[in-house]
């Protein structure tokens, strides 16, 4: 019996197909459908017969959910798996889709952190910055610096995830996941603060006493903590979040303050 081989030209189809990972959403089984087609490649050239491909693309579609970048690491596993499958009928097929569910969270855990926790944030505030400045840069450095590292680990996180099988779980059981997870959050919670420092502007004009270099109530509160009142208001607003105050009616309030303070002499923003 030939062995069958996976070559980099299949991985790279898994890669390929990945890049639309989340245009296929569902809410009984997430991904699962954007999943199955990312490893269909992989399953025509394993499975000549057309019973074996239909039984291997269910099993691709039972529920699957993770960060989309993150998500061709476990394909590639997945890869693995299935070649051992295609070899060896005595594999237990059951423990590709144990090692999906088991992957899905620490995976997922690992790209929320660096692609929505923090390098969105990161693109973001580089780009509204330059784009408030009136530069085309603004947008493009956006796309620039959040897609990138997506399309480097969608690429790398496929081949080592081939190459690197179930043991990947083994390497990070020792707390090295915890310790990334760890420094991306500090990485982004700063990022939040200078956000925060830089681009919500609230000024005080309001005098305290008279003369040509009369003190602000903006100017007293600057001397006690630099951009304290951007950091009340935003502490505020997180607040309300949590106590599910809809964003409609935060966002009317912050527009009727704004216009009420600017119009009375109150309030810069």
């Amino acid at each position: 019996m030939t062995s069958k081989q996976i070559t980099k030209k299949d991985l790279m189809g898994v890669f390929w197909r990945s890049m639309p990972m989340e245009a296929s959403f569902n809410y009984e089984r997430m991904m699962s459908l954007a999943f199955a087609y990312s490893m269909g490649g992989v399953i025509e050239k394993l499975y000549p017969d057309i019973e074996d491909q239909k039984e291997a693309m269910r099993r691709h579609l039972e529920f699957f959910n993770c960060t989309s970048a993150t998500s061709p690491f476990i394909a590639g596993v997945a890869t693995s798996m299935e070649e051992k499958k295609a070899n060896n009928p005595e594999f237990d097929e059951t423990s590709i889709n144990a090692m999906k569910a088991g992957l899905m969270g620490p995976i997922s855990g690992i790209g929320d952190s660096i692609f929505w926790g923090s390098l969105r944030i990161i693109a973001s505030g580089i780009g509204v910055s330059l784009a408030k400045q009136g530069s085309i840069l603004g947008p493009l450095l956006f796309l620039i610096i959040f897609n990138v590292p997506n399309i480097l680990v969608r690429y790398f996180g496929t081949m080592w995830g081939y190459k690197a099988g179930v043991s990947f779980i083994e390497k990070m059981s020792d707390g090295l996941m915890d310790n990334i997870t760890y420094a991306i959050n500090i990485l982004g919670n700063t990022v939040i603060g200078g956000m925060v420092a830089s681009m919500v502007i609230i000024n005080i004009p309001v005098k305290l006493t008279s003369g040509k270099d009369a003190t602000t109530i903006q100017s007293l509160l600057d001397s006690i903590m630099p951009a304290l009142l951007p950091l009340l208001v935003t502490f505020l607003i997180c607040r309300l979040l949590k106590k599910d105050v809809k964003v409609i009616y935060i966002l009317l309030a912050i527009l009727v303050i704004s216009i009420l303070g600017a119009v009375f002499g109150f309030l810069k923003v």
